[in-house]
């Protein structure tokens, strides 16, 4: 099994919020949101003219990976929450690694920011990013439809079935 990023961070939630909204501004951003609720979390900025959110779903403190052990056993309450918190702890270290990657990416050239934020992106008026409102075409467009392979058959000519 893969390990998870920042399993084990000591960094806490407000310094990993501090953090994305330092980078985000450094980066030009001139707004900045933060919101939380029990089950997710999100940030958005106001960048280029650009309306950029994302939701990050938060862990479930019910969830059984918290509240038993690895052989089935039940956590002492104080030893499931601090799971929990960890899992939280880990959760916004990776928003702010992403966040962070795709700015500097942008900055020294590898993409463009308005197609590395496109999902991200909430149109004016709207109050879902383009990733979230393209998800089910995306799915009902893919179903039953074979994508063209990368490499193309030996033999075969583009554009003919045999």
């Amino acid at each position: 099994m893969t390990r998870r990023f920042a399993a084990d961070t000591s960094v806490s939630m407000d310094r990993s919020i501090a953090e994305i909204r330092t980078t985000v501004r450094r980066y030009g951003a001139n707004e900045f949101m933060h919101m939380e609720s029990d089950e997710r979390a999100a940030v958005s900025f106001t960048m280029r003219g650009r309306r950029i959110l994302f939701r990050v779903p938060m862990p479930d403190p019910k969830d059984r990976a918290f509240t038993h052990t690895d052989t089935g056993k039940p956590r002492a309450a104080n030893v499931a929450d601090a799971a929990w918190e960890q899992a939280c702890r880990a959760s916004w270290r990776a928003l702010a690694l992403v966040i962070k990657a795709k700015l500097e990416a942008v900055e020294v050239g590898i993409v463009v920011f308005e197609d590395e934020f496109l999902a991200n992106t909430v149109p004016p008026g709207s109050s879902v990013t383009l990733g979230e409102a393209m998800r089910e075409p995306m799915r009902i467009a893919h179903e039953g439809k074979s994508i063209t392979p990368l490499l193309p058959y030996p033999g075969k000519k583009e554009g003919s079935d045999g």
